[in-house]
C-alpha cells in the first residue's frame, strides 16, 4: 500500500420495518451521506482519526471511537485481517436526519465499511458488506438498502452458516408512492428496544407472520387492501407508537387523505404512508399538518419510486 490513499462513497437513507416487515424488510430513501476518506502514515506512531461533520452531522458531539463510520471501517479491515491504518481522516457530509428512523447510523456503517474497503482494496464484494452490517447492526433492514439500494428482504439462514443472510430485492409496485413526514425531535434507538415486550402471545405471533405476508405481496403487487393490513402492525408499533407525539392522529389524517395507511419509519420519530401517485402529495401536506395542528413544525417530502444505486 502506498504512503497515502483515498475513497469516496454516497450512500442512501432507508425507510425500516413498513409495518408488519419488523428487522427485516426496507427500503432506500434519497436522501444521502456522502463520505471520503484519506488514509496514511503517522510519524508520531500514534493513531490519529480525525473526523469533519457537515450537513445533519454539523451538531453531532461523537468521540471517533464512538462513530459509526468508524466502526465501520475498523470492522471491515477485521474481516479482512488488514490492519487499521495510523492515520484516517474523514469528511462526512449527511442529508439523513438523525434519530428519526431514517437509517442514518446503518448508513454511517456502510459508508466506512466501504470507505476501508475501497481505500484498502480489501475485495469486500456487496453481499460481504451487507453480512458485515447486519451482524454489527443486529438486523438487515436499514443496512441491506444501504449497501444494495431498492427495498430488499433480510432473513437469517442459519448461526452456523458461513453466510448468515439471504437478502433478496423486493420489486415494488410502480402504482405505488410513498410520503415521510420528519418531525423535529428523535426517539433513541436504544428506548424504542427496551420498550418492547420480550415474549408475545402465540396468537399476537400469528396474526404477525400474515401481516408480513401482506406487507411483501402488497408491495409487490401494489394491493392496497393487503398493504393497508401491513401498515397495520401488532409487533412493534403498538408500543412504540407513544413514543411520537400526535402519532394517531398523523396516521388518521394520512388515511383520510388517501393512503392505504401510515406507520413508523423505523422505530420513529419519522413516520411514512403509502399511497398512490395521485394522491401521496396531498397525503404528505396532511401529515405534515396534523403535526402543525399539535404545534409540532415538521418537515414533509415525497418519494414516488424506491431509491436505486
Amino acid at each position: 500500500m502506498s504512503a497515502t490513499r483515498s475513497a469516496r462513497v454516497r450512500v442512501p437513507a432507508s425507510t425500516a420495518n413498513l409495518g408488519a416487515g419488523f428487522d427485516c424488510i426496507g427500503f432506500a430513501v434519497d436522501r444521502w451521506l456522502n463520505a471520503s476518506v484519506v488514509v496514511g502514515e503517522n510519524s508520531s506512531g500514534v493513531p490519529e482519526v480525525t473526523i469533519q461533520r457537515a450537513g445533519t452531522l454539523a451538531s453531532l458531539e461523537l468521540s471517533s471511537a464512538d462513530d459509526a463510520v468508524v466502526a465501520g471501517f475498523a470492522a471491515a479491515c477485521a474481516a479482512r485481517g488488514h490492519t487499521i491504518p495510523p492515520r484516517l481522516a474523514f469528511e462526512l457530509h449527511s442529508e439523513i436526519p438523525v434519530g428519526r428512523g431514517l437509517g442514518s447510523s446503518s448508513a454511517a456503517l456502510v459508508a466506512g465499511a466501504s470507505l476501508a474497503n475501497a481505500a484498502l482494496e480489501l475485495g469486500l464484494d456487496r453481499l460481504a458488506l451487507a453480512e458485515l452490517g447486519t451482524e454489527l447492526e443486529g438486523h438487515p433492514d436499514n443496512v441491506a438498502p444501504a449497501v444494495f439500494g431498492g427495498a430488499v428482504l433480510g432473513v437469517r439462514r442459519g448461526r452456523d452458516d458461513a453466510h448468515r443472510w439471504i437478502f433478496a430485492p423486493i420489486e415494488v409496485h410502480e402504482s405505488l408512492a410513498f410520503a415521510f413526514v420528519v418531525p423535529p425531535f428523535s426517539v433513541e434507538t436504544t428506548a424504542a428496544r427496551a420498550i418492547l415486550p420480550k415474549e408475545v402471545p402465540h396468537r399476537v405471533a400469528v396474526e404477525a407472520a400474515a401481516k408480513s405476508a401482506a406487507l411483501a405481496h402488497g408491495l409487490v403487487t401494489g394491493n392496497g387492501a393487503l398493504l393497508a393490513i401491513a401498515l397495520d402492525d401488532v409487533l412493534h408499533v403498538p408500543y412504540r407508537r407513544d413514543l411520537v407525539q400526535a402519532y394517531s392522529q398523523v396516521v388518521a389524517a394520512a388515511c383520510m387523505a388517501g393512503a392505504f395507511g401510515a406507520t413508523l419509519s423505523g422505530s420513529g420519530s419519522a413516520l411514512l404512508a403509502i399511497a398512490t401517485h395521485d394522491v401521496v402529495k396531498r397525503v404528505s401536506e396532511a401529515m405534515r399538518q396534523a403535526f402543525v395542528e399539535h404545534g409540532i413544525a415538521a418537515d414533509a417530502f415525497v418519494q414516488r419510486k424506491v431509491t436505486a444505486l
